[in-house]
């Protein structure tokens, strides 16, 4: 076999999320193997060599504007929701993170691919994401939360008004570790078809 089946296994296996808390906060990685982790990214599974995915990636003192933007808008667009208490915390997140990346749906012009088709390979993207980080030793997560879905945010990260903005992914080298994962049994969630 070309690959060591075992090794994939392990990493499939023992992937986890690592929340900005976990992080070793102001320890930066270097960039090349963000961009390496991005290049994994972008080999997911595309329709019609689609290539959805858009990122923008945020470090140093762009972790500053990334946090100034989202606490802002989010005290712009929550009206009598607004809370303090989330306000704060968009504007201290980030700045845990030695890395954050945009998580973005790109429409292609006439396209005929179905949006959902675009959603779903940027997901694969995502989890490529999240291998190459646990590969890597590094911690991650991916959060649809704070203003994900804020039509007004789109434009900050490059997206236009056909395209989704759907998370963020924040990478950091971890400090706490995740505990053990667990999941169901593969055979309450998979049915086999054998005649």
């Amino acid at each position: 076999m070309q690959y060591n089946t075992d090794s994939i296994n392990h990493l499939i296996r023992n992937r986890r999320s690592v929340f900005p808390d976990q992080f070793d906060a102001g320890r930066p990685i270097p960039d090349e193997i963000i961009e390496a982790i991005l290049t994994n990214a972008t080999w997911a599974p595309t329709h019609g060599q689609n290539e959805p995915w858009h990122f923008s990636v945020f470090t140093g003192n762009g972790l500053k504007q990334l946090a100034s933007f989202q606490s802002e808008l989010y005290r712009q667009e929550s009206g009598s929701g607004f809370a303090e208490k989330k306000y704060h915390k968009l504007q201290q997140q980030p700045l845990k993170a030695s890395h954050i990346i945009s998580i973005g749906m790109k429409r292609a012009v006439n396209t005929r691919i179905p949006e959902i088709e675009d959603i779903e390979a940027v997901a694969c993207a995502v989890q490529n994401i999240y291998l190459s980080v646990t590969a890597y030793d590094l911690g991650g997560y991916w959060t649809t939360g704070g203003i994900t879905y804020y039509e007004n945010a789109k434009s900050f990260f490059g997206l236009g008004e056909a395209d989704k903005l759907l998370g963020f992914f924040y990478i950091g080298y971890v400090a706490i570790p995740s505990a053990k994962g667990r999941r169901a049994d593969v055979h309450t969630k998979a049915n086999w078809i054998r005649e």
